[in-house]
């Protein structure tokens, strides 16, 4: 739908770009041109243990969806993390406009988020090598009978040339590259197009959907995001292209050269695996995963769940006293919310209680999500009571699951190596932890003090681990209570 001398346009811009301008490139210099405050690059970031990434919570980038973290910049950031033998740690930006005073705070080391790479932008951050090509474009609403109309009269109702914004109204959030395009794309066409700017907030998806809803009339994007929305918002047109191809890319602070430099080794050598090519069509391609992630009740920002077993769950971690979102991440750790999934060992349902444990606990229907979680959550109360010793709550708590994984007796004897090697025992991390690990090897699980011999030790290792993990991801989610309903005057 682009019309032939659109290309013109963007020729003579480059040559506009050229030329000398005492102005900065865009507003976007003034408000966040902030010079880095912290000295943090690889070395740092590798004596800490962890990688902290600046993220956004949107529908391709980073999202829970049934009960799993995911996206793109999510699961690239998984792969990052295991190529740096680091703990990754994420930190959700509320505001996107606060992305690169977040970097130059050092509240984290790598913005992992979908950036245009441009000269304003240069001069704040490193980018990373690309990661893809996309262009912007216009995002409008088709008339509510478009589907009834021809298509020469569809195409009068649409705007198909940057020349037709000319007095036309479009938001977007002013510290975008989309807000630069639109003040340069007024020069290009020689008038005044009227740029309003929304909360940055807001996420590219969620102003998409305010042109959806008639509250806006256009916005720009990225076209594959675009795209994506366009599958599950047909009255969308996406069409209308107002850039050249732009690289996208992550950013680092211009003090961290050394982890820029690991990242771009990563990033030429992940480029070339066909799992990256999996991954990006699995996020931006796969128009009907994206439909059923989108409709359904378990993606977070619809709401607000993480599971079918969300009340269940409720009802029983309040007795435990644990909060409700801790212990369905352990449920997902042991059966992905599966009430019939069953182990090589015999152990099934939701929480993957054994047969004996089941008949000791007087558990009948081992399938039944209620009865299955009632009996878990009376299985943990009587494990934390056996760690009365462990002052520290949380501490406590990764006792007891480790000790749900495999058995107080193993976690009893790392508790009792770790003392007999100095360590001290009262505390899983970086403490205990480390003799489970060492109690599959001969030399420790022969040790006098060990009583149960050997446990393949990276089990419960593992598990603690990755249940705190994405309990971390559920926090950033899933509100721990539901908002309070104002209470109805009565009349």
């Amino acid at each position: 739908m682009q019309k032939p001398y659109f290309l013109l346009l963007l020729a003579f811009a480059t040559l506009l770009s050229s030329c000398g301008s005492s102005e900065p490139e865009s507003s976007e210099i003034a408000l966040n041109d902030e010079p880095s405050i912290v000295m943090r690059d690889i070395n740092e970031i590798r004596e800490d243990g962890y990688l902290t990434a600046i993220a956004i919570y949107n529908s391709t980038s980073y999202f829970l969806y049934k009960g799993e973290p995911l996206g793109f910049e999510y699961e690239l950031l998984s792969e990052l993390a295991k190529e740096l033998k680091l703990e990754l740690r994420i930190r959700v930006a509320e505001d996107i406009d606060d992305l690169f005073t977040m970097l130059n705070n050092g509240e984290g080391d790598i913005i992992a988020y979908g950036l245009s790479i441009t000269e304003s932008r240069k001069k704040l951050i490193n980018f990373t090598e690309p990661h893809y090509v996309t262009h912007q474009a216009l995002v409008q609403r088709k008339p509510d009978n478009w589907r009834s109309l021809p298509g020469y009269k569809l195409d009068d109702k649409l705007i198909d040339d940057p020349l037709e914004l000319i007095d036309k109204t479009v938001h977007v959030r002013r510290n975008s590259s989309y807000y630069e395009r639109l003040q340069n794309l007024a020069k290009e066409v020689g008038g005044n197009i009227d740029i309003q700017t929304v909360s940055g907030d807001k996420t590219t998806d969620e102003i998409i959907k305010m042109v959806v809803d008639g509250e806006i009339d256009y916005t720009v994007s990225d076209y594959n995001i675009a795209a994506l929305n366009q599958t599950y918002y047909p009255i969308l047109d996406v069409e209308t292209q107002i850039s050249f191809s732009q690289q996208i890319a992550w950013g680092v602070r211009k003090n961290s050269p050394l982890l820029l430099q690991a990242v771009n080794m990563w990033l030429k050598k992940i480029k070339q695996k066909s799992s990256y090519r999996v991954l990006y069509n699995k996020y931006f391609k796969n128009r009907k995963s994206y439909q059923r992630r989108i409709k359904s009740d378990f993606y977070s920002k619809n709401s607000g769940k993480i599971s079918q077993y969300d009340e269940i769950i409720k009802k029983h971690a309040a007795p435990l006293g644990w909060d409700w979102r801790l212990l369905s991440s352990l449920i997902y750790q042991e059966s992905r919310f599966e009430p019939q999934a069953t182990s090589w060992a015999g152990a099934g349902g939701l929480m993957q209680i054994m047969p004996s444990t089941a008949q000791d606990l007087g558990l009948k229907d081992i399938s039944h999500p209620d009865q299955n979680i009632q009996a878990g959550s009376i299985y943990l109360k009587k494990l934390w009571n056996n760690w009365k010793k462990i002052p520290d709550s949380v501490q406590r708590t990764k006792f007891v699951m480790a000790s749900y994984n495999c058995g107080l007796g193993h976690v009893r004897d790392a508790q009792r190596l770790a003392s007999a090697f100095g360590e001290n025992p009262l505390l899983w991390d970086d403490n205990v932890e480390d003799y489970i690990l060492k109690l599959s090897s001969r030399e420790y699980y022969t040790n006098p003090v060990v009583r149960y011999g050997f446990v393949r030790g990276l089990e419960p290792y593992l598990y603690v681990k990755e249940i705190f993990l994405r309990y971390d991801h559920y926090k950033k989610f899933i509100p721990l209570a539901e908002p309070k309903k104002p209470a109805i005057a009565s009349q």
